[in-house]
């Protein structure tokens, strides 16, 4: 069961060209959104809701997603919840949910 803890596993479209950037130390990291969507029936009509999710990527996750990934592209990702925060230039507190990816699999047709 320690397996299943804070594991998360989403299918979806990319909303974003991967985002690169190298820190100090020199390691690279990616940044790419996710979109997810659920349909469902409301008062009769069809409905799709979609969610959007906040994925990092380092190391060599990080070096594929740069060479391989695309906007549109459908992946299925695991990985885990990553809160973190932060005080802007103006004082103020922000805060972000992000999935920290262990594994990408790349499922759809690469996007035109």
């Amino acid at each position: 069961m320690n397996s299943l803890r804070n594991s998360v596993r989403l299918v979806g479209h990319l909303g974003n060209n991967p985002e690169v950037k190298e820190i100090a130390s020199g390691k690279k990291v990616v940044k790419i959104s996710l979109a997810t969507n659920e349909s469902f029936k409301k008062n009769g009509d069809q409905v799709t809701e979609t969610q959007w999710h906040n994925l990092v990527a380092w190391g060599k996750t990080a070096d594929i997603a740069e060479k391989y990934l695309q906007k549109g592209q459908e992946v299925c990702i695991e990985g885990r919840l990553n809160n973190r925060s932060w005080e802007d230039a103006d004082g103020n507190m922000r805060y972000a949910t992000e999935v920290v990816i262990n594994e990408l699999l790349m499922v759809g047709k690469k996007a035109s």
